[in-house]
């Protein structure tokens, strides 16, 4: 555009190319500013969790040194100091941020993070000539005596080195060498002649760091479950029976275990239907009537000098000799034509080797008590169970399943069913395919041919799944917003030879 003499039209075409030029840079400028406001607010939400969980952390910390003391307290004393260094750097950030935010308006709650472009503030308070006012001073200070403060609260510990070093690397405020290789100070850096908006998000993303090192300290110093072992009142007693049904006269054995049990968790003493051994109560008893019955105790446990009861309570069920058989399918109440429906037979009291099934289309599964049933024509089909008893007498029982046929599956383009936006070209080359959505078998569909319809224009069969030439000639004439439908979905079942229905159709909308 320089150089020899230009003609008036041609200073007016020059002119306004500067003029788009800059209008792009100011568009570019705002939706950078933007992106920083984007930013601030996240760093602002995740501060407000971190308080929240924090806090809840620290409580649960406090309640377990004042039950179990030695450790913990410990541990709960270099957390309080975290939480203090912490809050202390927090707060003194929080004023930084009012320093940035001085004069600037927000507008229905919002800050005008477009208009926030400026550094006056920060520039003027934390910077003269070549290094710092008393202001920027006191920020470096600040920052420092953080350091210094979390550095005396954590100590030597080795599980906390880690969190140390952590800080001391995003709170280093030696200087930074610039791409040029010059070295400028921290502040300068990182704030000098930046917009109020980056500075803000930068601001809040040191609180979101200290916040952080606090989270880590407090979880470090509970471990990995002492939230939920706060104390002995939060065990809970388990009943674990050998098995949950009982013949009557049988003997009913089993054991009663804490929700948390260790080595180090043993009880004084124990009151119930059994003994201790190695901390948990062996429970041996006769079964008494047939129904549901109660079984109950009491451990006793010792914490810091007091006797801390703790009461537990279960059933179990004694039945009378079988007579019927457990008969459940295991996908659900009917069974699917052509498909090898996995089917669970057992009777109650009798192992399962002494148990046979037998059904039209019915065959074994390979496991005890396993069957696939493929049922063939009709409506309904009937299972018969058969089980041998230890005395040697044989019992047996029936049930009827309902047959149902395949339902159809939904068409759909490139995977996704339903009702789908966007440009030609990724039609042109999506595969059609059929999909069983909340179908209890796993199903993969071959569409072998389907027909596509332009408005305007004649429906097109292809034979396939995916568009020809053919189709890619209709939609070169489809206007944004018409729906192209594809229907007359054609399927088969893929490594089985079922029967299927037409697919419902999919809808593609052009953009």
């Amino acid at each position: 555009m320089a150089g020899g003499k230009l003609t008036p039209r041609q200073k007016m075409i020059n002119l306004m190319y500067l003029v788009f030029i800059a209008m792009l840079a100011m568009n570019m400028s705002k939706e950078v500013l933007s992106a920083f406001g984007l930013m601030n607010e996240k760093f602002e939400g995740a501060n407000e969790s971190a308080k929240a969980t924090n806090e809840q952390m620290m409580l649960a910390l406090d309640t377990k040194a004042t039950e179990a003391k030695g450790e913990f307290a410990v541990a709960a004393g270099t957390a309080h100091k975290v939480e203090a260094a912490t809050k202390k750097f927090y707060d003194f950030v929080g004023t930084l941020k009012a320093e940035v935010l001085k004069g600037v308006e927000s507008e229905d709650g919002k800050l005008p993070y477009e208009s926030m472009d400026k550094a006056d503030n920060l520039d003027h308070s934390w910077f003269t000539g070549d290094g710092y006012t008393a202001r920027g001073k006191e920020v470096v200070a600040a920052i420092e005596s953080y350091k210094s403060e979390m550095k005396a609260a954590l100590g030597s510990e080795k599980k906390y080195s880690a969190i140390l070093n952590e800080v001391n690397k995003k709170f280093d405020v030696s200087q930074v060498v610039n791409k040029e290789g010059i070295k400028i100070d921290y502040l300068d850096y990182h704030f000098k002649g930046f917009p109020a908006i980056a500075s803000l998000a930068k601001l809040t993303s040191w609180q979101n760091d200290s916040k952080k090192a606090e989270s880590d300290v407090i979880s470090a110093a509970l471990g990995k479950a002492a939230v939920q072992a706060a104390s002995y009142s939060n065990y809970q007693a388990i009943v674990v029976l050998d098995k949950n049904a009982y013949f009557q006269g049988e003997q009913v054995t089993g054991k009663v275990v804490l929700g948390r049990y260790d080595e180090n968790t043993k009880p004084t003493s124990f009151q119930g239907p059994g003994k201790l051994v190695n901390g948990q109560a062996v429970i041996s008893l006769t079964a008494g009537g047939v129904g549901e019955q109660n079984i109950g105790g009491q451990f006793t446990f010792v914490e810091d000098g007091k006797t801390i009861p703790l009461k537990f309570q279960g059933k179990y069920v004694v039945v009378p000799r079988p007579n019927s058989a457990n008969i459940s399918a295991d996908k659900m109440n009917v069974v699917y034509r052509g498909l090898p429906n996995p089917i669970t037979v057992s009777f109650a009291g009798i192992s399962d080797n002494n148990v046979t099934a037998s059904a039209p289309g019915m065959s074994s599964a390979g496991g005890k008590g396993k069957y696939n049933l493929n049922p063939g024509q009709g409506t309904e089909v009937t299972v018969v169970a058969t089980g041998k008893m230890a005395d040697g007498k044989s019992v047996s029982d029936k049930k009827v399943f309902r047959i149902k046929n395949i339902p159809a599956p939904e068409g759909a383009i490139g995977g996704t069913t339903g009702v789908q936006k966007g440009a030609k070209s990724r039609l042109e080359s999506s595969t059609i395919s059929a999909k069983l959505n909340d179908f209890l078998y796993d199903l993969n569909f071959e569409v072998t041919q389907f027909a596509l319809k332009v408005p305007g224009q004649a429906s097109i069969v292809v034979n396939g799944n995916r568009v020809d030439g053919r189709c890619k000639a209709a939609l070169a004439r489809a206007k944004a917003g018409d729906q192209i439908t594809i229907s007359d979905i054609k399927t088969r079942v893929v490594g089985a030879n079922i029967a299927t229905k037409t697919a419902a159709p999919a809808i593609y909308e052009i953009q």
